[in-house]
């Protein structure tokens, strides 16, 4: 998953262009590293690297460790979140349902919920737990990951150098998910053009959808034992060029486990080749699949109505931009945190393959059952969001880049900084004058306009048999949904709202990682400078938010 967010002087100081989803996703790792807890908290070890990038330019990051964390809260950390996050991506996936509502009625009257109810309305299996596996589904899913791996091998793609190791070496890596995923998405087309919405995939996905879950927690648990276990293999100056990771060996099983043993784990595969395991899960099953899950939602609510709506556009549009901009820069997650120091264990396993497909795509997922119609100037105003976010996101992560390559440049030329005891250089004016952390804001805004297109999210579903009405006028003035060949109503009802628990996540979720990631960087930052991040700070006083935060 993606890089740390830029910090002039701090972490890391890139110059090449990061994008919008590579510094996303890497704050779901960032985040969950702490509660195991983080080894950047009560670090042992803190380090500045630097290294000549893919194009000539110089990078430079803190690599910072912990090589012995405290055992009683690190097993119980990584225990819960191993426990609890999988369970949690179930959640919405019964809670929130075409057959009942969203949420499902009984969770509005607590007094009078029985657990027999709630499983009846979630659409719990009748084969209990066993119901949420399926051999012939686990078939599938292993077929596409085969699939992925045969297209990496097949394409051309660009090969380069990582980043050198603590050895000396480097290992080499070839880029081609990009292309990859648009040789799938070119089968999923052609496949759509000759049977429409009732294409074989788009109704496995959204007929299999929690058996889909399941299965990727299954291969997500799976490679972080396989991986941990095979660690032990590793040796010393061995010509494979194994290492294990700084903060991954120490000595608790848990923990070790749930933070990656091994720095980059490597298998070959008959025919296939040498496949980092790594690398091949950031960017690959979990984004492409991410797309397939909104582009599946999309068909089922033409199914259902006989039309696309636009807030499920809107969405998807976003969402693609978001894949599609990590995977052209594909080249970038050489000089992140996941891959120059992260060891590759269930964190990561589970966040690339599980929580981003599954979680990310919740608002598409509910806009299939009750799509909301946005109009022109909806439509225009989330755009409008979008595009704001992206502006101060951009802006500042130029800035600083171009201070950071070329601080006579004449755009940047007038900014005002201050000099630290240890040569680095830290903005105080411009967009980091503004705040010290004026990118997290940009993203947390475009953040937003994934879930403003569900409205005042919440529905009902009420079966009959209603008139069919236009994809325009699918929500009446009394917020209730019908046309195509829905033979049901779905109104928002008592519902009107606490949908938004479920669509707005998101929103929440990423706020909470942002002001934790920040918090983060700060304790780093003031180890770094010392007395001049303190000054630092009563120049640039707010953190992100000015007047606010």
């Amino acid at each position: 998953m993606p890089p740390m967010p830029p910090m002039p002087g701090c972490l890391p100081a890139h110059t090449t262009q990061l994008s919008s989803s590579l510094l996303r996703d890497d704050v779901y790792t960032s985040f969950f590293r702490s509660f195991a807890p983080s080894f950047f908290h009560q670090a042992d070890h803190v380090e500045e690297c630097s290294q000549v990038g893919l194009a000539g330019e110089k990078i430079t990051w803190l690599r910072v460790w912990r090589t012995r964390p405290k055992t009683n809260r690190t097993r119980l950390g990584a225990f819960v979140i191993s426990a609890a996050l999988p369970i949690l991506c179930y959640a919405p996936a019964f809670l929130c349902n075409e057959t009942s509502g969203c949420p499902v009625p009984s969770t509005l009257s607590p007094r009078s919920l029985t657990l027999k109810k709630l499983k009846e309305e979630a659409g719990w299996p009748q084969d209990g737990i066993l119901g949420l596996a399926s051999l012939r589904v686990t078939g599938y899913v292993l077929a596409y990951y085969l699939f992925s791996l045969v297209l990496q091998a097949a394409l051309p793609g660009l090969v380069v150098q990582g980043v050198q190791l603590r050895s000396g070496a480097r290992l080499e890596y070839k880029f081609n998910a990009f292309s990859s995923a648009v040789t799938v998405l070119l089968i999923a087309a052609v496949g759509t053009y000759l049977q429409g919405p009732d294409f074989v995939l788009w109704t496995f996905i959204w007929d299999n959808y929690v058996q889909l879950i399941t299965v990727n927690i299954g291969i997500a648990f799976f490679l972080a034992t396989f991986v941990y276990l095979r660690s032990y293999s590793v040796k010393a100056g061995n010509h494979h060029k194994r290492e294990l990771a700084l903060g991954g060996h120490s000595g608790n099983i848990i923990y070790d486990w749930f933070i990656g043993r091994e720095l980059n784990p490597r298998i070959t595969i008959p025919v296939i080749g040498t496949v980092d395991i790594k690398a091949f899960c950031e960017l690959r099953p979990g984004m492409l699949g991410y797309v397939l899950l909104d582009l599946a939602f999309i068909a089922h609510q033409y199914k259902l109505y006989g039309g696309i709506s636009d807030s499920i556009v809107l969405i998807t549009l976003f969402q693609s931009v978001y894949v599609f901009d990590a995977l052209w820069m594909e080249p970038a997650i050489l000089s992140t945190m996941d891959i120059t120091t992260d060891g590759f264990g269930f964190m990561l396993a589970f966040g690339d393959l599980v929580w981003l497909p599954f979680i990310y795509s919740l608002q598409a997922r509910y806009l299939a059952v009750f799509p909301l119609h946005l109009g022109a100037q909806g439509t225009l105003g989330i755009v409008a969001i979008q595009l704001f976010g992206y502006w101060i996101f951009r802006s500042a992560n130029n800035e600083k880049n171009r201070f950071r390559t070329n601080p006579k440049d004449p755009r940047i030329a007038h900014l005002q900084y201050m000099k630290t005891e240890s040569g680095s250089t830290l903005l105080t004016s411009g967009w980091w004058g503004f705040s010290r952390h004026p990118n997290y804001l940009g993203d947390w805004i475009m953040a937003w306009s994934y879930s403003l297109p569900t409205g005042v999210a919440g529905y009902l579903v009420k079966h009959g048999s209603p008139a069919v009405l236009p994809l325009g006028d699918m929500i009446d003035d009394e917020g209730i949904v019908s046309g195509g060949l829905l033979k049901q109503q779905v109104l928002q009802g008592d519902a009107r709202g606490w949908g938004m628990v479920i669509t707005y996540f998101y929103v929440l979720y990423f706020a909470i990682l942002l002001i934790h990631r920040e918090m983060r960087d700060e304790e780093a930052c003031e180890r770094k400078y010392g007395d001049d991040w303190e000054e630092y700070k009563k120049k640039v006083r707010w953190r992100i938010l000015p007047g606010i935060y």
